[in-house]
């Protein structure tokens, strides 16, 4: 098995709160990528929304193909916005990228 930090892009279409934005952070927190030597030397945050409610989710992500790591990373995106009371129509997802491999975790 291989760590994978993905990045999952999105759009919020509608501005969403501080609660809603703290609930995704929580659901987010078992991949966040900060556990990755590559994710603490880049300071990557799990979310990061940008002012026109564009917003880009990094995950880590155990797999053994770059194809299975992407297909994963988008099911945990999925997950935790449903977790956020957010649905597909909500929040849409672009293509998952895979942003970096770390076979060392902390």
């Amino acid at each position: 098995m291989t760590t994978y930090v993905i990045s999952v892009p999105g759009t919020f279409t509608a501005d969403i709160g501080t609660e809603t934005r703290s609930r995704l952070a929580t659901a987010l927190r078992p991949a966040d990528p900060h556990g990755t030597r590559m994710g603490n030397a880049e300071d990557l945050d799990v979310l990061s929304v940008n002012e026109d409610n564009t917003f880009t989710l990094r995950l880590t992500v155990e797999a053994d193909t770059g194809p299975h790591a992407e297909q994963e990373a988008r099911r945990i995106a999925g997950s935790a916005l449903r977790d956020a009371g957010l649905d597909e129509g909500s929040a849409p997802l672009g293509p998952a990228v895979i942003t970096g491999i770390d076979s060392e975790v902390r």
